[in-house]
């Protein structure tokens, strides 16, 4: 088994907050799976102005938008558990789909469909970013990666992150933001439908090449405990043995 510890994200196709798109750069031998069949969940909205490599902007926020922005922090305030099935588009126009798990605080888990053997999870410290099929396994500090401030205990996006950019139009809201630390590169824009309830539905992240990973996520349940065992770090070597026996 290879073990490669990351002290950032920048590497070339490396995004999912920061690390689905890792999960593409690293499976350079494998066909592209078939698309996921049926309508995407869209949302027109301005262009971004903090395109990679710009001066991060002071966005002076409106009542209004710093309004919307403690609701979103309310929003992952209140999650303990949340599991559903996700599609991911790369830089390279290519989708991949499968399952994830969240666990408040710091906790989540990526289960890549077929062909696909990617699998990431976080155990609350590091995040591994595996590949069953050619036994990789990459570390990386959870907060090292911007899911650290949708994952701590305590979320407070005006606290921790810079906001670049806030809008409202129709049934979604759309938040900007990039981690404060510098040990955490890479800018999210999430995206909140707001009828019946504010729900996550998709992110989009920027890597600090200026490559864009889109997911959305959906059958999203909140109301089931999810076992911490699954978010235990297990090397490849230990689950193909395991799986042999």
């Amino acid at each position: 088994m290879k073990v490669r510890a990351r002290r950032s994200t920048g590497v070339a196709g490396l995004v999912l907050l920061l690390l689905a798109t890792h999960a593409v750069a690293q499976d350079p031998k494998k066909d592209a799976p078939n698309p996921v069949g049926g309508a995407t969940w869209n949302a027109k909205v301005n262009p971004d102005a903090s395109a990679p490599g710009a001066t991060t902007p002071n966005l002076t926020l409106t009542a209004k938008q710093t309004e919307l922005v403690g609701k979103v922090s309310a929003y992952f305030n209140e999650l303990q558990n949340l599991k559903g099935v996700f599609v991911q588009t790369g830089a390279d126009s290519r989708r991949m789909r499968g399952r994830f798990f969240v666990k408040r605080p710091g906790r989540l888990r990526f289960e890549y469909a077929p062909p696909s053997k990617q699998l990431i999870v976080s155990d609350g410290k590091d995040v591994s970013i595996q590949d069953l099929d050619i036994n990789t396994d990459d570390r990386i500090a959870l907060e090292q990666t911007p899911f650290r401030v949708l994952l701590r205990k305590d979320v407070d996006l005006m606290r921790d992150a810079t906001i670049l950019d806030v809008q409202e139009a129709d049934d979604v809201v759309i938040v900007a933001l990039q981690d404060k630390s510098p040990d955490a590169p890479g800018r999210i824009k999430l995206f909140m439908s707001r009828l019946p309830r504010l729900e996550l539905k998709e992110w989009v992240t920027t890597d600090a090449q200026g490559l864009d990973t889109r997911l959305e996520v959906s059958g999203l349940v909140t109301s089931e405990e999810i076992d911490v065992a699954l978010f235990k770090i297990v090397s490849p070597t230990l689950m193909n043995l395991q799986k042999n026996q």
